[in-house]
């Protein structure tokens, strides 16, 4: 894909600006969630973006003991902070700072997460993206990329650019999926400068601020807000400017547009398909590396 600026000749706007919800997960751990349950509609095939962060040990030193998953893929990029990963399916990993864990839940997985700290700051993202109906019960796949796996690059602006999945300036991502197609880019922005992203008008979209501040199409998107990008026939991408130096995260897909059914931590396309997970799961039916 050519992708120079001239590329991007219809800019997306901003919808909506969102403010996240504070809530708490696993054994307690505090977060905030940016992509609630009913933007699931509007941001297919994303269920979920939270965003925690504290160097109160207290707000994270739980972690997320054992949970289990069904039917979609959970995406957790490390930006500060040490997690241990076990799971049913014998996997065992450390996520460490600007590293990314991408777990393909599948027909069934239990697994937990656990800080590897007793103090500091711990601070990340988890995004969970949707599995298309065919591939909901797929064995389950996981994968550790360290942060110096990731595929990195420098704009002529400045920017420095990290992409965990997708394709940006001819950089291809550390993970593909063909289906949902899901972009995932981490910008880190110095005040003044702009960065320019093609984009899909088929595709739904998001930008989330995480450090100082941007602007959209001449729309501020302050600190710890998520902007949502206008759905056009005619847009090509999106014009990011950073007003501050800024930390950002763009995040775009292919929409499924199938019926989303979902209990907790499992996401099925129809009511039936949850009680059979309920079922599996209290049987012991989750985790079993064998068809």
């Amino acid at each position: 894909m050519n992708t120079s600026h001239s590329t991007v000749t219809h800019p997306r706007g901003v919808e909506h600006i969102i403010a996240g919800q504070p809530t708490s997960d696993g054994a307690g751990v505090k977060l905030t969630r940016v992509l609630t349950q009913n933007l699931q509609r509007r941001l297919d095939p994303f269920l979920m973006l939270d965003n925690f962060g504290s160097d109160k040990a207290d707000d994270y030193i739980a972690g997320f003991p054992d949970h289990p998953h069904r039917g979609f893929e959970t995406i957790t990029y490390m930006i500060a902070g040490r997690m241990k990963h076990r799971d049913s399916a014998g996997n065992e990993g450390l996520l460490e700072n600007g590293g990314v864990q991408w777990m393909v839940a599948g027909k069934g997985v239990i697994h937990s997460e656990i800080p590897q700290q007793e103090e500091g700051l711990m601070e990340g993202f988890q995004l969970w993206l949707n599995l298309p109906a065919r591939d909901k019960m797929i064995q389950p796949w996981y994968k550790d990329i360290k942060a110096g796996e990731l595929p990195k690059f420098r704009s002529p602006e400045g920017v420095d650019v990290t992409v965990i999945s997708g394709s940006s300036h001819g950089v291809a991502g550390a993970v593909t999926r063909e289906v949902t197609e899901p972009l995932y880019l981490d910008l880190n922005m110095p005040a003044g400068s702009r960065f320019v992203q093609p984009l899909p008008a088929t595709h739904n979209a998001f930008v989330y601020v995480y450090r100082g501040e941007v602007s959209i199409e001449g729309k501020a998107v302050p600190v710890q807000r998520m902007a949502i990008l206008e759905n056009q026939a005619q847009a090509d991408g999106v014009v990011i400017q950073a007003s501050a130096d800024a930390r950002v995260l763009l995040i775009s897909g292919q929409p499924l547009n199938e019926p989303i059914a979902q209990y907790g931590p499992f996401v099925m396309n129809t009511q039936e398909e949850l009680y059979q997970a309920l079922q599996d799961f209290r049987d012991g039916n989750f985790g079993e590396t064998v068809p």
